[in-house]
């Protein structure tokens, strides 16, 4: 697991791009959207969801965890 350095508060969808886990913005919503991310080990839908440190956040195996910078 990686921890990624973040100013919170941070959307998911946003985590996604500064992590480098989505190319764009309409990348992170169809990762989100098909239920391919989860966050804490539940599958989220919601690309608008807000971050606290702590959080894992997982897509295509891949598990980060979130960090305030």
């Amino acid at each position: 697991m990686t921890d990624i350095a973040v100013r919170l508060p941070i959307r998911l969808g946003q985590f996604l791009k500064l992590a480098n886990l989505a190319e764009s913005g309409s990348h992170a919503r169809e990762l989100i959207e098909s239920g391919q991310v989860s966050v804490n080990n539940a599958v989220c839908t919601q690309r608008g969801k807000q971050l606290d440190t702590g959080d894992r956040v997982s897509v295509h195996g891949e598990t980060l965890t979130v960090a305030s910078a």
